[in-house]
């Protein structure tokens, strides 16, 4: 698949600024409650909550691996907001915002 550059100006990343601070804090929101329902319809029993780095109830194991889970959902999902809010400025303005 060849990939086609798009050029922005500096117009159009400072406009964007505002539509991509708000994109992440809404990435943010929707990540953690994407994880919280992957968490708790991966482990067994009642554990709702993943467990945290300094709860001593848990071996390393299991919170390195709540960690890399919650990171990877946070990572895909702020991907697509940022992808889909961008796309969404360039069909508004014209311009694409990266770059």
């Amino acid at each position: 698949m060849a990939r086609t550059e798009k050029r922005s100006s500096k117009s159009a990343k400072i406009l964007y600024q505002p539509v991509g601070l708000i994109s992440s804090v809404v990435a943010g929101v929707v990540a953690g409650q994407v994880f919280k329902q992957v968490w708790k319809h991966a482990t067994p029993g009642d554990q709702e909550d993943a467990p945290k780095a300094l709860e001593s109830e848990y071996n390393l194991r299991e919170v390195l691996i709540a960690a890399l889970v919650q990171g990877a959902i946070f990572a895909a999902v702020k991907a697509l907001v940022n992808r889909g809010g961008a796309r969404a400025f360039e069909r508004w303005t014209g311009e694409w915002p990266g770059d």
